[in-house]
C-alpha cells in the first residue's frame, strides 16, 4: 500500500525526474551567482536545490494524478457499456481492457492497473478482492470509494450499471470543477510565475549597470549577510506564494 501521494510520484518518469533535477540546479546555481558572486555557495545552498526539487515532484504527481481521474472515468465508462451489452462484471472489464488499448499506451497508469486487474481474474481471484486490492494499491479516494461500492453492490446484487453511471457522474464533477479553478487561476499562476523572477531580473540588472554599487555586497560578511536576509524574505514570499494559488479539489 501506498500513500496518495507516492502513489502519483511513481508515475513520474526518470526523464521527468531528470529534467528537474537539471531544472532546480539550474536555479541553485543562479541563485548562488547572481545572491553571492560564487558558483561554491550552491554547496550550502542544496537545501534550496532540494526543496525546489520537492515541489517539481509534488507538481508533477498532482499533474499523474489529475491525467488518471481523466483515464480512470475513461476505465469505469467503458466497464459501463460493457455491461451493458450483457457482459459479465469479470468480462466487462476484459473487455475494457482492450477497448482503452485505442486510446492509451501500456505506459499510462490505467493500463498497467487494467492489466493487473484482468491478470488476477485469469487467476480466478474473486472480483472482490481483486477491486479491493486495487482501492487500496491506488490509495486515490475516487478509486477507494467505487471499489467499496463495487464490492458491496456485487455482493448484495445492487444495479451495477446505475452505481458505475452515479461514479461516473462524480468524477466527472470533480474533474469539470477543477478544470474550471484552473481557468481562474491560470492568470494568477502566470503573475506569480513573472513576479518570482523580478528579484533575479533586478540583481542581474544592477550587477550589470551598476557593478560597482553591487561590489559593496559581495566578498564581504555584512554584504553576505545582507543578501542572505534577502533571500530569505524571497523563499519565505515564493512559498507562500505557491501555497496560495494551489487549491485541492
Amino acid at each position: 500500500m501506498c500513500t496518495e501521494k507516492s502513489c502519483w510520484r511513481q508515475d513520474i518518469t526518470r526523464k521527468e525526474h531528470i529534467w528537474n533535477a537539471m531544472r532546480a540546479a539550474g536555479v541553485t546555481l543562479i541563485t548562488a551567482w547572481l545572491y553571492y558572486r560564487s558558483f561554491w555557495m550552491a554547496v550550502p545552498l542544496l537545501p534550496i536545490l532540494l526543496w525546489h526539487l520537492h515541489m517539481m515532484e509534488e507538481e508533477g504527481a498532482r499533474k499523474k494524478e489529475a491525467e488518471f481521474q481523466a483515464q480512470f472515468k475513461e476505465a469505469v465508462l467503458s466497464v459501463s457499456a460493457a455491461l451493458n451489452t450483457g457482459y459479465s462484471v469479470e468480462n466487462a472489464f476484459h473487455e475494457a481492457h482492450k477497448e482503452l488499448r485505442r486510446i492509451y499506451t501500456e505506459e499510462d497508469r490505467i493500463m498497467r492497473e487494467l492489466q493487473i486487474i484482468t491478470r488476477q481474474l485469469r487467476m480466478n481471484i474473486s472480483m472482490e478482492q481483486v477491486l479491493e486490492e486495487f482501492g487500496v494499491r491506488l490509495g486515490a479516494g475516487d478509486v477507494r470509494n467505487f471499489a467499496a461500492v463495487f464490492v458491496s453492490a456485487k455482493k448484495s446484487g445492487g444495479n451495477m450499471i446505475a452505481i458505475i453511471q452515479d461514479t461516473v457522474k462524480q468524477i466527472g464533477d470533480k474533474i469539470d470543477v477543477k478544470r474550471e479553478i484552473d481557468m481562474i487561476l491560470a492568470a494568477k499562476k502566470y503573475e506569480f510565475r513573472v513576479m518570482s523572477m523580478i528579484p533575479y531580473a533586478i540583481i542581474g540588472y544592477m550587477s550589470l549597470s551598476f557593478p560597482e554599487f553591487m561590489d559593496s555586497l559581495y566578498g564581504n560578511v555584512l554584504g553576505i549577510g545582507v543578501m542572505t536576509v534577502c533571500l530569505g524574505i524571497y523563499m519565505g514570499a515564493y512559498y507562500l506564494g505557491v501555497r496560495m494559488i494551489r487549491i485541492e479539489v
